[in-house]
């Protein structure tokens, strides 16, 4: 593993101790690569996901020509939202897994609330 991925694990596993998923106000982690970003909601008391949605998913992947950018981000968390508020999840907790709240993470958050969740 590269020097800057352990770093931004390390700082994920310091800001994961503080958040506590739970089955009425999960956890929503957010992962980006170069090529991709994905989200899931979890319940860190069952230890289950309850929603995930990737860019590479077979539906979604026709909808992005490239999605490491933030326009694709901005539609993703959209999609992601309205998918999550069809399971019946409008209040979540984001834990943003060590990356920096900007560019596409920040994009992603700010639409998952134009979506209607609340963190």
């Amino acid at each position: 593993m590269r020097k800057k991925e352990e770093l931004r694990l390390k700082r994920h596993k310091r800001i994961k101790m503080k958040m506590l998923g739970t089955s009425e106000m999960p956890r929503l982690v957010v992962h980006r690569s170069l090529k991709n970003i994905s989200g899931q909601l979890l319940d860190d008391t069952t230890g289950k996901v309850l929603v995930s949605l990737s860019t590479k998913d077979k539906k979604l992947k026709q909808k992005f020509t490239s999605a490491g950018n933030i326009k694709s981000s901005e539609v993703f968390g959209q999609l992601f939202a309205q998918t999550a508020k069809e399971k019946g999840y409008s209040k979540v907790i984001f834990d943003r897994a060590g990356y920096l709240y900007h560019g596409r993470v920040k994009t992603f958050a700010e639409a998952l609330r134009k979506g209607g969740m609340e963190f």
